[in-house]
């Protein structure tokens, strides 16, 4: 298990994913319990790539998340299955980009701050068990770099 991460000040972004990929492996080698591995990837994500919220969102009965492991300001507990960016994510099983989170129909605004956001679903043996929620401070913040690296990081989990 690594004890810290090493961060590239001034790299690009995809050169900041390609440096974390391994040491979020390095974080989550070994370490069986999920809420662990979580709670490490916000974290690595939160610190590696300053991102204003990451964290994650477990599904709780058919019909609802809720939160779990995350690195930000306090966050909404519980969405709705199809209800905002991760209730849609969820109920579609699939990622979603939202370039400007004010012209998304049915946004649930946790926070004031955030701008842009994507919602990638984490799934276990083909059946979505949650989902990995990351905003914006600002605009247009998120494209399909993002959803490569972010998906192949859910990966590593299962």
């Amino acid at each position: 298990m690594a004890e810290g991460l090493t961060i590239l000040d001034g790299a690009t972004k995809e050169e900041k994913y390609k440096s974390l990929t391994p040491q979020i492996r390095g974080l989550l080698s070994g370490e069986e319990n999920l809420i662990a591995n979580l709670a490490n990837i916000a974290a690595a994500l939160k610190e590696g790539l300053g991102f204003f919220w990451v964290g994650f969102y477990l599904v709780d009965s058919e019909d609802e998340l809720i939160l779990a492991p995350f690195q930000g300001p306090v966050a909404c507990t519980r969405i709705k299955k199809g209800k905002g960016v991760c209730g849609t994510a969820w109920q579609k099983e699939e990622t979603i980009i939202v370039p400007n989170v004010d012209e998304f129909q049915g946004h649930i605004a946790c926070s004031g701050a955030s701008k842009s956001e994507i919602v990638v679903p984490i799934k276990k043996k083909g059946r979505v068990i949650g989902v990995l929620d990351v905003d914006s401070d600002r605009l247009n913040d998120f494209d399909e770099l993002d959803q490569k690296y972010l998906e192949q990081i859910l990966s590593i989990l299962f």
